[in-house]
């Protein structure tokens, strides 16, 4: 099985998640400006959609998004899912909530030619973090059970802090917290990234 990444991307997420759920994959660094893999070969024929993560299994198959692909993940291993009757519907409820309402305002306010629209974009970041940080119970967002959506969350919060925003304590902590995983080590380790 190979994850298709870009170390630091939101594909940190998916690294991460996997490495908690103990599932061996073979990391595949991909430039996303030339949509090449670290081995030269077009990502583009593995994900059409030009843009990582992408997950392929042994037989070809290839799964895409954050969202399906922690959710798969969270499947195959359910300590990662929140727990109750709804932990599987609450994960995927707050993994869709940080790829559409946090995920996508970043890329805005990277990305956006016009200055009104990135700062537009970053004030949403600022309030949806702000609400986040209300939602950690415990040690992170369902109590102190690591699930699917922290391994997603801590990737937002490590790019607020990275660049630059004002960050709520509770979500530095959290970020220390998450960060302090021996899981997480191995993925930052393995993507050539600091803690």
């Amino acid at each position: 099985m190979k994850l298709y990444l870009t170390p630091g991307a939101c594909s940190l997420a998916d690294h991460i998640a996997l490495a908690e759920a103990r599932i061996t994959v073979e990391p595949v660094k991909v430039d996303l400006r030339t949509r090449t893999t670290e081995h030269g070969d077009d990502f583009t024929m593995i994900n059409p959609k030009g843009y990582v993560p992408a997950l392929e299994f042994d037989d070809g198959s290839v799964l895409t998004e954050n969202v399906a692909i922690i959710g798969w993940v969270s499947d195959q291993a359910p300590a990662l899912t929140p727990p109750g009757p709804l932990g599987r519907a609450r994960n995927i409820e707050m993994l869709a909530f940080l790829a559409t309402e946090v995920h996508r305002p970043f890329m805005r306010s990277m990305f956006s030619p016009a200055e009104t629209e990135k700062q537009a974009a970053r004030e949403a970041i600022s309030a949806r973090l702000t609400y986040l940080a209300g939602r950690i119970e415990g040690a992170c967002l369902f109590g102190n059970v690591f699930s699917g959506a922290d391994a997603l969350f801590y990737v937002m919060v490590r790019w607020a802090r990275d660049f630059g925003y004002e960050v709520d304590g509770r979500l530095l902590d959290f970020a220390a917290r998450v960060e302090a995983r021996p899981a997480v080590q191995a993925a930052l380790r393995a993507e050539g990234l600091p803690a």
